[in-house]
């Protein structure tokens, strides 16, 4: 099995991708807008993977977290707020804060189980600090630690009910980036001390979720030389060690120009500082071709990881309709409007 989540160039699989999917046998798969048109059209998308591989527990995976980071949305969809909105009715009323992200989450869930998706990268545990940039701004669950860690569980915990497995990110924290990495490489000069504050939310949902995601940020005080997402130190010394995450840890996109060297060239790298998978968004065949050329089978470890995110699919738990999940969510959210 190739250690490799890919992306799709469109609504349907190609032959081409049939055929290199079949051969190399990726850890599995994401979706973007450009693959989702309607409901129909994706659970078929999806019934097309799971039939190449001949399983039903497949890693099909999408960022849907809400606000500006959603590929499903209305008005097919339902229309799921940025996280700042849970860290808002926080500040007022931590519990309805709480119970407002778990019931967010297993309406997103709902959707996700419903078209055949398994994993959501969702929550976001950064811990924006003031300054940076906006690249998290209102997806943040909030700047304190045991804030971020009481809705990131919760987020968890409703995805679960839906059957979805969520995905701790971005290790080892994106809060302190002055740029977005989409465009270059932020370099994070804060202290070990500093830096602690940050990991606080990881280390809390470590044991909690079977996967997690690294960020492409460069962190003096570990490593001067190589972003997290390349750095050996980084991810063994801080996220297997410190952090404490013995999850299916996988790269924030490769493709990202916050990483140099040529894609295939930095899966290596990724896989080699102890990643499990590499993370390839946009489903350009010379580069998916090139990444299977570089890097070795999934690892036993990796493999191990796996099949606990596997065992973590499952049917949704029986629950209340979705339009009543949603009166209620929408209800605990009003509250933050009624006491302004």
């Amino acid at each position: 099995m190739t250690p490799a989540i890919f992306g799709l160039s469109g609504p349907r699989l190609t032959a081409d991708e049939k055929a290199f999917f079949a051969d190399c046998d990726p850890v599995g798969y994401i979706l973007f807008g450009r693959n989702c048109e309607d409901r129909d059209q994706l659970r078929a998308l999806t019934d097309d993977l799971r039939s190449i591989h001949g399983r039903d527990r497949l890693l099909i995976s999408i960022d849907q977290e809400g606000g500006r980071v959603r590929r499903m949305r209305p008005p097919v969809w339902i229309d799921h707020p940025a996280g700042g909105a849970y860290a808002d009715l926080y500040r007022l009323a931590p519990a309805s804060a709480i119970e407002a992200a778990r019931v967010g989450a297993e309406l997103i869930g709902r959707e996700l189980a419903e078209v055949g998706i398994t994993v959501d990268y969702h929550p976001p545990l950064d811990l924006p600090q003031p300054g940076a940039h906006d690249v998290i701004g209102d997806r943040a669950l909030g700047t304190e630690p045991m804030q971020v860690a009481a809705l990131g569980r919760a987020i968890l915990d409703g995805l679960a009910r839906s059957g979805i497995v969520g995905c701790i990110k971005h290790m080892p924290g994106h809060g302190r980036s002055t740029t977005d990495t989409h465009k270059s490489m932020p370099t994070v000069t804060a202290s070990e001390e500093d830096l602690a504050h940050d990991l606080a939310p990881f280390k809390a949902l470590a044991s909690k979720c079977p996967m997690g995601m690294t960020g492409h940020l460069l962190f003096t005080a570990w490593d001067s030389e190589n972003p997290a997402t390349l750095s050996h130190k980084v991810v063994q010394d801080i996220i297997r060690t410190e952090i404490g995450f013995d999850g299916l840890l996988l790269t924030d996109d490769i493709d990202m120009e916050a990483l140099s060297g040529s894609v295939p060239e930095r899966a290596e790298r990724a896989i080699a500082a102890g990643v499990d998978v590499v993370l390839n968004c946009w489903a350009k065949m010379d580069e998916m071709v090139g990444i299977v050329e570089r890097i070795p089978a999934l690892s036993p470890e990796g493999a191990r990881r796996l099949e606990r995110v596997h065992s973590a699919m499952g049917p949704p738990a029986d629950s209340q309709p979705a339009a009543e999940l949603l009166a209620k969510r929408d209800a605990l959210l009003a509250l933050v409007g009624k006491n302004a």
